[in-house]
């Protein structure tokens, strides 16, 4: 039986792939929080795969909070990059294929197209810097590596967009949400639900992919969807950027080109609207 760890398994990622686990008896999953497995802990790490003997290991471990960061800089790097090469490296070592997961903050947001993987990136962050130096630890340190860049992440776990949104239209008469920033969401588990597909896959594939859901939107757009589905009657009125200051700058352009995972794993993303729909509904049952 092949043996998956998964780090950070407490988060939006990691909650999907313990709900789809069940679903795959062919393999053993292992999933470790920040508080079984700090990952900048290198003997820890190496302790727990030496332990375990993972077959493959799921980084889903991240600093995410994109204002903080901007004066947390030195933990967002431990977190984002330092711990991410360990991970790497430690991978390699024992004969582990690595998998981990980064974003869109790795671009400037000023591209006229989707992006692909090959494109620059020019980070406007401290997050996106970091996860940036994520991606270049792992290649260094594990040069068969997988990174996927994700965006606009969503799932029935944790705090996200939808949730707040679903919170905030029972609450309120009127919001306002940003209308000038473009990309595409991703549900969490449809994000674990291609993780899986990638290690089932007939060979591996090391290199760097873009996952999202299809499609291309604003925030204000995915308010409005979901405010359609939970039949909600607040006002959304749509901002610009600039009436919405934040410490740290967000891409204003960050669709991502899913041309070459359709290429090299033949997989095809689900739509943003169903895939919403279906966590919307997941959210409104329990």
């Amino acid at each position: 039986m092949k043996k998956i760890l998964v780090t950070g398994a407490n988060g939006q990622l990691g909650k999907e792939l313990r709900d789809i686990a069940a679903a795959f008896p062919s393999f053993e999953f292992l999933f470790l929080s920040r508080e079984d497995l700090p990952i900048h802990h290198f003997d820890l790490v190496r302790n727990t795969f030496v332990g375990f003997k993972p077959d493959y290991c799921i980084n889903c471990a991240a600093y995410t909070a994109v204002d903080k960061a901007e004066t947390e800089k030195e933990l967002a790097f431990i977190v984002n990059a330092e711990s991410v090469g360990i991970l790497a490296a430690v991978s390699r070592e024992q004969h582990c294929k690595f998998i981990h997961i980064s974003t869109d903050y790795v671009f400037a947001g000023d591209s006229p197209k989707p992006y692909k993987e090959s494109d620059a990136t020019a980070p406007v962050s401290v997050y996106g810097q970091s996860k940036l130096a994520g991606e270049q630890e792992a290649m260094k340190e594990n040069p068969a590596s997988v990174i996927i860049r994700t965006s606009w992440v969503y799932s029935f776990h944790g705090n996200n967009f939808v949730k707040t949104m679903m919170r905030l239209m029972k609450e309120r008469n009127e919001i306002s949400v940003v209308s000038d920033q473009v990309g595409s969401p991703t549900w969490a588990a449809d994000l674990a639900e291609f993780i899986m597909h990638i290690i089932q896959f007939e060979t591996w594939q090391p290199g760097i992919y873009h996952f999202s859901n299809e499609g291309e939107i604003s925030w204000y757009d995915f308010a409005n969807e979901i405010k359609q589905l939970i039949k909600s009657n607040t006002i959304i009125h749509p901002i610009p950027t600039s009436a919405y200051p934040t410490p740290a700058k967000r891409p204003a352009f960050s669709l991502l080109d899913k041309s070459k995972i359709k290429s090299v794993f033949a997989y095809n993303p689900p739509d943003w609207k169903e895939s919403l729909q279906k966590c919307v509904h997941r959210l409104l049952a329990q």
